[in-house]
């Protein structure tokens, strides 16, 4: 059976500042989708990460469906309805537009969407971020792809043995979409000096070479883009198709130990390590730090099972616990140095302005 997994998300309003949305928040976004998905979801499952709701859903309608999209921008609609009677803060934060034009995408919302023949049987894994921007995923799945010293798939299985296609995007050209396609491992140093850049260069979706098949997706908004102005973070999803001819679970997982820092924390304006949270995970120290979280599953006939939470293992404890430390030591560092976000990817305007008007007064001498 061919199945379409659709994810999409939005920051539509949350409790005490950027922590979690409202009880009342989140139902009012799963009983909206649950009565108008008739006769057009397969399943669907609504989930939070930090202050973001997300709609993944199963469907026979193909990426970029009109009629998918409409749904989860009228849930959001909804939902924001909701966050404003509550006053909650920034209630349709993500919504930058006026009205539905016939795709979610470029409104705001992220939206990661994947069509493939199911599998006999079909185990994924969708990530969630918050609090950080599409780049955050660009070292564990360029690891989690391309290193043997992570994927071990590559030296072990036949299947993996050809590697994988990048399709990378650069998400700062914003007239179309302006993407470059990369295969590993003949192309890994191209790959690489691509992926460096997580600001300005994004995986957006990964490929078999064997086969063909579509192996990951990523939404690659850049709310700033759209919004012309600061607006909050992209926080991005992302889904994996996982074992056989892709990598299995754990080796996706892996590279998320390292706790890489990628930009966001406070007002999205400064660096702080990826921190593997549990699901339904909120956020704290310093607006931060930037989490991600991972739901797996299996999918037959569209039909979703129960997710398993990825990060619940003991062991992620521990790497909690060294991430915890990542970010106290880059945070007493303030916003000197690399501790901040260069000029150019600062999201408030206030210091950009300051520094205009410092530059004025210098005087050249000598």
């Amino acid at each position: 059976m061919k199945v379409t997994l659709s994810v999409l998300k939005a920051d539509i309003g949350s409790i005490g500042g950027h922590i979690t949305p409202s009880q009342a928040l989140v139902n009012e976004v799963k009983n909206f989708v649950k009565e108008n998905s008739k006769n057009l979801l397969i399943d669907h499952y609504i989930s939070y990460t930090g202050d973001d709701i997300a709609i993944l859903c199963t469907h026979d309608k193909g990426v970029s469906d009109e009629k998918i999209h409409k749904m989860a921008w009228d849930a959001f609609i909804s939902g924001t309805a909701v966050a404003k009677k509550q006053g909650l803060y920034g209630a349709g934060q993500d919504l930058l537009k006026d009205a539905f034009s016939g795709n979610i995408k470029g409104m705001g919302p992220a939206v990661c969407e994947m069509e493939f023949e199911e599998r006999p049987n079909e185990p994924f894994v969708f990530f969630a971020a918050d609090k950080t921007d599409p780049g955050c995923y660009n070292l564990p799945f360029y690891l989690g792809f391309c290193d043997p010293m992570y994927n071990a798939g590559l030296i072990l299985s036949p299947k993996m043995s050809d590697g994988f296609k990048f399709r990378i995007i650069d998400v700062e050209y914003t007239e179309k979409d302006k993407v470059i396609e990369l295969n590993a491992p003949d192309e890994i140093y191209d790959i690489a000096a691509l992926l460096r850049d997580n600001e300005r260069y994004v995986i957006e979706s990964i490929y078999s070479r064997a086969s063909g098949n579509q192996a990951a997706v990523v939404s690659t908004t850049r709310l700033h883009n759209i919004a012309g102005k600061y607006t909050g973070k992209d926080d991005p999803v992302a889904l994996i198709r996982v074992q056989g001819e892709f990598p299995a679970t754990g080796e996706v997982l892996a590279p998320f130990e390292i706790g890489p820092f990628v930009a966001g924390f406070m007002r999205g304006s400064h660096n702080g390590p990826l921190m593997p949270c549990k699901l339904k995970s909120t956020i704290s120290f310093f607006d931060g730090p930037p989490v991600v979280t991972g739901a797996a599953f299996c999918v037959r006939e569209g039909k979703l099972t129960e997710p398993a939470d990825v990060f619940d293992h003991p062991f992620w404890d521990y790497v909690r616990d060294q991430v915890s430390k990542k970010a106290s030591d880059i945070r007493r560092q303030g916003f000197s140095g690399p501790a901040m976000l260069p000029y150019s990817e600062l999201e408030y305007g206030g210091i950009v302005e300051k520094l205009e008007k410092l530059e004025k007064k210098f005087k050249l001498v000598g």
